[in-house]
Order: C-alpha cells, then structure tokens, then sequence
C-alpha cells in the first residue's frame, strides 16, 4: 500500500536526541503503512545518518538544510536555542515545498524538544521529549509558577515544590534547591520559554512507559499539558555482531557479573584530580572494571600495571552491546535518560553520579526511588557552589561501587531491576501500555 500520509520530523543536533527520533520514526512506519516519514536535517549532521538508517524502510527519507553560521553561545542551551533560530526559516521552506507536493497529504511535525520555533509553520505540531515525563513535569509546573503566578522558579526550593505539587515531592528533595538555581538566568529562560510552547503543541510523545513513572503520567491532566502519549522505552538496542572488538573479546573471558561498567556519556570527562580518585577507588575495591574515560587525563603512576588483567581503560565504548554482555555487574553512570533506559532494559543496577543536566538529576533521584540505583553522589554542579572544591572522593566512590556490586542489599537491586526490564519490554509488546499510546497516537493524528 501507498503512504497516503506524511510526518516531518524535525530533530536538534545531538546524538541521543537523534537517535531516538530516528527510532521511533522506524516504529511509526513499521506500525502502519499509511505513513511515511520525512527527517529535515542541517547537513552538519548527516554523518550520523549512515549508521542509524541501515536497514530502514523505504517510506524514511532524509532532506538536508543547508548549513548556516551561527555563534558557539554562552552555554548549550544558548547554543541549541541559537542554532535553531538561525535554521527556522529554511525548515519552513522545507516544509512548505512537502506540503505543496499534496502527496503523500503532511498531516504533521514531530518536533524535539528544543525545536519550539518550528510550531509556528501552520501544520499541526506534535512534540517528541526525548527525556523523561517527570523532567517534562517540571518545566511544565515552573513554566506556570512563572507566568501565571509570578513567581521566580530559581528561588524556590524542594520543600516549596512539595507543598505546591505533591506528585513531585520524591523527584525534588526538600533539603536541596532545585537544579534550576545553579543555572544562568539566560538558560533558566531559555527552559521556562520552552516549556510556554509546549502548550502550543497538539501532543506530546514521550520516551517513557507507564510502570516506570506512573504518578507523573497520572497527573498530566492537573499540569495543562497537551494529550501526554508514554511510548518508551525508545533505544537502538539492536546488538549487532562485533567480533574481534577487542574490548568484548576481553569481556568474554571475564566471569558473568563481575565487570563494573564506568561511562559518562559524550561529554563525560574529568580533570586530573578527579580521574585519580576514580583510579584509586577502582583499585582499592578490586573489582575488574571496563572504564570508557573521554580525553583521557594523566592517571596515578603505575596504576594500569598494577591493574593489568582486571581492567581496561577505552575511549569511546560500545554501550549498547557493553550493558549486553554477561559479564557486567554494574554500571557507573552520568544518569543520562538514554544511558538510564538501557541499563533498566538489560537489567543493569547503576551507580548514580549525575554531572552536568537537570534531566539526569531527574533521572538519578528516579532510579534511586525504584531502587534500581546506589548514590555516589548527587552535588552534580558542586563547582558551582560556593566553597566546594567540586570532587567526589575515592571513599565515596568505592562505596558506591561495593554497593552495588555486593551484600544483600545489592541482590535485591538486581531482582528490582530485572522485574521493570521486564516491565519495560512488555510494554512494548502488543496490548502493552505503550504499544497501545502509541496507537492512540496514530489514530489521533492521522484523523487531522
């Protein structure tokens, strides 16, 4: 059959974000062939195109902007928000052409969540938020504190939020100001004004399932939010052969769970002094660890020899088919959304040590309130607090390691763990929650 119907998916830079647009494009177009998809990309980032579209279907295709000059920003909301301002008027054109076309009809746009100038092209727009509903939860209730009840988001603390919207009390904790606060005033508007046009949208696809944030999902309706469609868990979790990589030839000879698993994300490093104390928590706890370290620093002297055949010390790390492999017993990590939907997907217990975003500081306090997590530490913007000298010690971080690696305590993690993987490939399946949100969405938007 013909696509009679057509979706413009309008992703931002960024490979996780990306990633995930592209799969569930992938999963539109295998759940009903009425649709065809079509991404609009700035050139810049059609390296990313090859590897992710392999074996997709015909009815997705790739139309490329032309590249256009922008400043770097003064942080990476101001450079998202920048970017995506200086694209807006050769993805309206872009738009207009397809729907000139008259076939396959647009029925809509799938915007990321940083692609709020593209509501304004006069096609229904949906929104895909490639984070969690509880992250979402929050812009959508500062948003409001802000422009209906005046109020000044970066001063109210975890206690406030508490009284005022009960639903959140386990995602904010009282005794800590909200991220919000450690940012500058020019990222916390940037947020919030985003936040304001989500509103605008028809619909809001979110890379979630039901089990795993019930009371958020539950509560759409008290934050005037559009319709709220949970459809996740969204990962390219396709472990292809990778024979003769070395690293998972070196895995292959480990025992089954014996591995502790360190990685950051694309943009986790650290400076000398931090990377020591990892390497002297690491060697102090004894246990073989793989640890993905991005521009590598100076580690302490004879610390790779003295570790030699219990570690590996890599680059960049195949995370997927790592997180895969029978031999990890735990995963070290940023607390990325992408990163915390797939250690829940292979049944991975994490150590929690959110660095650099508010959404992983949502997604830390998250798997620590299913008890999926131990906490290394949650000061994840410490350098920005006064008198802080800004590292987590080896004493914290072995803790955090022998947490999750042994006692009773972390036995019990691992059947908590495994009981939402399981919950979160159901659903998936057919009659599962998000099998069925996705439906609805379907029905929903091809009905316009």
């Amino acid at each position: 059959m013909s696509a009679t119907s057509q979706l413009v998916f309008i992703p931002c830079p960024g490979a996780g974000h990306l990633v995930s647009m592209v799969e569930v494009a992938k999963l539109l177009a295998d759940r009903d062939d009425r649709l065809s998809i079509t991404f609009s990309f700035d050139s810049e980032i059609d390296s990313h195109i090859e590897s992710l579209t392999a074996s997709i279907t015909a009815r997705i295709r790739f139309v490329l902007i032309p590249r256009r000059s922008y400043s770097p920003g003064t942080s990476n909301l101001a450079f998202i928000h920048h970017f995506m301002e200086c694209h807006k008027t050769d993805v309206r054109e872009a738009v207009a052409e397809l729907s000139a076309r008259g076939s396959p009809r647009l029925i809509g746009l799938i915007i990321d969540l940083f692609c709020t100038p593209m509501i304004d092209f006069g096609v229904p727009s949906y929104m895909f938020f490639t984070l969690g509903a509880a992250f979402l939860g929050v812009m959508l209730h500062l948003q409001s504190l802000q422009h209906e009840q005046h109020m000044d988001p970066t001063r109210l603390k975890g206690s406030d939020i508490e009284l005022d919207f009960p639903c959140f009390a386990n995602l904010l904790p009282a005794a800590k100001f909200l991220p919000l606060e450690a940012l500058r005033e020019e990222e916390c508007q940037i947020l919030l004004d985003l936040a304001l046009r989500y509103r605008e949208t028809k619909g809001i696809l979110v890379n979630t399932f039901a089990k795993l944030e019930p009371r958020v999902v539950e509560t759409r309706a008290s934050l005037g939010a559009p319709t709220v469609y949970p459809v996740g868990p969204i990962l390219n979790i396709k472990v292809e052969s990778k024979k003769g990589l070395e690293i998972l030839d070196w895995l292959d000879q480990q025992p089954d769970g014996s591995v502790v698993f360190l990685c950051f994300g694309s943009k986790g490093y650290f400076d000398e002094h931090q990377a020591e104390e990892i390497a002297h928590a690491l060697e102090r706890s004894m246990y073989r660890f793989l640890w993905s370290l991005r521009q590598p620093p100076v580690l302490p002297e004879g610390f790779l020899n003295r570790t030699a055949g219990v570690e590996r010390v890599i680059g960049w790390a195949p995370q997927v088919a790592v997180l895969a492999h029978p031999t990890i017993g735990g995963f070290v990590s940023h607390c990325g959304w992408n990163s915390t939907l797939e250690s829940i997907w292979f049944s991975m217990p994490i150590a929690a040590w959110p660095q650099y975003a508010e959404q992983q500081f949502n997604a830390f306090q998250l798997v620590l309130e299913l008890s999926l997590a131990v906490e290394i530490n949650m000061d994840y913007r410490r350098d920005l607090v006064k008198d802080s000298d800004g590292i987590v010690t080896a004493d914290d971080i072995e803790g955090g390691i022998r947490k999750l690696m042994e006692g009773e305590e972390a036995g019990e993690r691992r059947k908590k763990v495994k009981e939402i993987s399981e919950k979160s490939r159901k659903a998936l399946t057919e009659g599962g929650s998000s099998y069925l949100s996705l439906a609805r969405f379907i029905e929903d938007v091809c009905s316009q």
